[in-house]
């Protein structure tokens, strides 16, 4: 066990499990079979957990910030007792803990400055007597050790001990503490964590089989709106922090990618009109992607993602494989219509080779197969749907696409024909 955070407390253990081929349970049901006994345990709160792929802390991390201590453990009561009621959000926890048993001492200054006591007489005797203070060093046996004074521990184990400690007020005279002081007994944090420079708590936990980090989060949000006192604020840590950052980014290299690809089509045909028959697909390949993670119970994260924007690269190329051969039969003196179907005859074969081929190749990821595959498996739903999807219809979509977009451009063409000859006939 390793104490965890600094505090005495609280402590973490990690367990390696024997390998992915020696065992029939995966990580889920062996955590879904030990943490009932881990809730059986009376006086203790534990849990286990699968690390993430990224880091090894809980996936969710909800920070609340308030400048005012007491309203912020208020708050986290409430968002506590709202969050525990959500069915996909498992093993919620926070790092602030307001139940650390400690001693208020209230001076009585006008008592003190009658009996001529400085307060700072009275800190500096409960520092030295309770605390402890180093006062000298000494040498023996060419070690050197600290002399520190302080009361025996059964002559300060209980409260009310504290009220037989004396200080010296004026004259040398001797006055007893309770005289002084009134000791109360309470309960205060662990720690005071902060935020951005605000004191704040962080709120942990793990997600059910089926629940998304997204959905928690949304969650997350709508309990800190109805619950949270006025003045308070959220933010987002860890790999909470991570999706939210990193879903905006993947957004952009999706955009990016569409726009890089248009360009190089865009001089590849040295048209403005072919590019956007050739990314026709795309969005064909990221329905195909998101009806194939929706059948198979995935989500939409990192990995699907990425997967997604591979599709870009690999579905334009059936597309391109029809658009230019069929500008090339155009240029031969074929009609749009005999072009395209000239280009689907020819090219089938070959369209129907690489995509199966790709299929094939990222199957292996879509199944699972392999030790840490649960993870990559969306990475395989992504590529094997969005290429089946799109491969199939941009047999039929982008021939009819590239005969009416032809004949648009051709029936402009001629209206600016003859537009110019009016124009010039008037001249």
């Amino acid at each position: 066990m390793i104490g965890f955070g600094g505090r005495v407390s609280s402590g973490i253990i990690f367990t390696r499990l024997t390998d992915w081929d020696d065992r029939d349970r995966s990580v889920g049901e062996i955590i879904g079979e030990i943490q009932p006994q881990f809730f059986a345990i009376p006086g203790v709160f534990a849990f286990a957990n699968n690390p993430p792929a990224f880091g090894w802390q809980s996936p969710v991390q909800f920070v609340v910030r308030h400048p005012d201590f007491d309203s912020l453990a208020v708050g986290m009561d409430r968002l506590v007792a709202r969050t525990r009621g959500i069915p996909g959000l498992i093993n919620v926890d926070t790092d602030l803990r307001v139940n650390k048993p400690e001693l208020t001492i209230h001076y009585q200054r006008d008592r003190a400055e009658d009996l001529g006591v400085p307060i700072r007489d009275v800190s500096a005797t409960l520092q030295t007597m309770l605390g402890g203070r180093r006062v000298s060093t000494f040498t023996r046996a060419n070690k050197l050790y600290d002399v520190i004074v302080q009361l025996e521990p059964e002559q300060r184990a209980t409260p009310g001990q504290m009220e037989k400690l004396y200080v010296r007020g004026r004259d040398g005279a001797l006055v007893k503490l309770d005289a002084l002081a009134r000791i109360e007994e309470g309960v205060g944090p662990r720690q005071l964590n902060h935020f951005n420079r605000v004191r704040s708590f962080t709120l942990t936990g793990n997600l059910a089989p089926d629940f998304t980090l997204g959905e928690a989060l949304d969650s997350l949000y709508a309990a800190a709106d109805a619950v949270l006192p006025r003045g308070s604020s959220t933010a987002l840590a860890g790999e909470s922090r991570e999706l939210e950052e990193s879903g905006n980014a993947l957004y952009f290299a999706f955009l990016l990618a569409l726009v890089v690809v248009y360009m190089v089509l865009a001089a590849q045909f040295e048209s403005l009109v072919h590019p956007f028959t050739v990314l026709l697909s795309v969005p064909l390949a990221v329905t195909g992607a998101l009806l194939t993670l929706l059948l198979a119970g995935s989500t939409l994260n990192l990995y699907s993602q990425i997967g997604m924007i591979l599709l870009i690269g690999l579905v334009t190329k059936n597309s391109i494989l029809l658009v230019e051969y069929a500008n090339q039969l155009k240029e031969k003196g074929m009609s749009s219509v005999e072009a395209m179907l000239e280009s689907g005859r020819i090219r089938l074969r070959p369209i129907l080779m690489t995509a199966t081929a790709t299929i094939i190749g990222a199957t292996p990821i879509a199944l699972g197969l392999g030790a840490g595959s649960a993870s990559r498996r969306p990475l395989g739903y992504a590529i094997v749907g969005g290429l089946l999807f799109s491969t199939v219809l941009t047999l039929f979509l982008v021939p009819v696409v590239y005969v009416l977009l032809d004949a648009l451009r051709a029936r402009i063409g001629r209206r600016a024909g003859a537009f110019e000859t009016a124009e010039a006939e008037v001249r």
